[in-house]
């Protein structure tokens, strides 16, 4: 039972679909473990803008990275021995990814070279980075995700200061996934996909968390709240993958619900102006809807 009014539905639209041409229906080792076996001929996720308008997504399984322009052509920038998943802009043009099988990598989108940024945690492996958000002074957040949910809490959540120290903020988490920090930078709001929730993380003032607690929570779908994106009255946008996606207010109510025209499995959302572009990661499709608030201004596209 909803204690709210019924949010707004809105139908998505086909923006693009990644061609043929790039398709690869074969068994790889991530899907083997992450899709049950089945072959998986793309998995996109991690939508993000760079300064000159071209959306750029990562494909999972084949260790890819595109850019689409904003015609909607598709060109594979780069192909590396990994598993990419999240991926955000630095304000020196360089794109960070949260790579499951290797970490945090660096991509240089001029010349498509890829290079690690963290591979280990004082020499002990993560356990399968997903997702990544950069504050405004530079620092990076970002999500280890791995096996973990409801039978093994233990996901963990970074920061990367913009000086080069790593901390762990968190480690009892059941599957975190996608994060966003919240207009005044004092809170960290965290898919937890597993539980079906999107937990609250209040930054204190010496920079640690305390009183985490559930913001959101969810129901359905076939999987749980993926990724994520603010707007710039505080609205969170979640991906619940297996469902569609929603936009709360910055009090958590839902106003809007979108469903997808194609698939179900809604993994992540990046804003242009007021028009948010949705991965939907099954049938390689990219979404589009219009929504009534503009979302924020990312750090690299500031």
């Amino acid at each position: 039972m909803s204690l709210f009014p019924p949010p707004e539905h809105l139908r998505a639209e086909i923006f693009t679909r990644m061609p043929d041409r790039f398709r690869r229906k074969v068994r790889t080792p991530w899907a083997d473990f992450n899709k049950a076996g089945h072959p998986a001929d793309s998995f996109l996720e991690g939508p993000s803008f760079d300064r000159a308008g071209n959306l750029w997504v990562t494909d999972i399984p084949h260790g890819r990275i595109f850019r689409i322009s904003e015609s909607g052509e598709w060109t594979l920038v780069t192909e590396y021995d990994g598993w990419p998943n999240g991926l955000k802009f630095h304000k020196d043009g360089r794109a960070f990814i949260t790579d499951y099988k290797r970490g945090i990598m660096t991509l240089d989108p001029a010349s498509g070279r890829i290079a690690p940024l963290i591979e280990t945690v004082r020499s002990e492996s993560f356990k399968g980075v997903n997702d990544l958000h950069f504050a405004m002074n530079g620092d990076l957040y970002f999500t280890d995700q791995g096996q973990t949910g409801l039978h093994d809490p233990t996901g963990r959540v970074y920061r990367y200061s913009a000086a080069g120290r790593l901390e762990c903020l968190i480690d009892t988490i059941p599957s975190p996934n996608g994060l966003v920090l919240d207009l005044a930078e004092k809170v960290l709001y965290v898919a937890v996909t597993r539980a079906n929730a999107v937990w609250r993380l209040p930054i204190m003032i010496d920079g640690a968390l305390s009183k985490v607690g559930v913001a959101i929570q969810l129901s359905g779908g076939l999987s749980g709240p993926d990724g994520m994106a603010l707007d710039e009255e505080g609205g969170i946008i979640v991906a619940h993958a297996g469902l569609g996606c929603w936009r709360f207010d910055r009090l958590g109510r839902p106003t809007h619900f979108i469903d997808p025209v194609v698939g179900l499995s809604l993994t992540n959302a990046a804003f242009k102006g007021k028009r948010l572009y949705m991965t939907e990661s099954e049938s390689g499709h990219i979404l589009t809807v219009d929504l009534p608030v503009a979302g924020k201004l990312m750090y690299g596209q500031s």
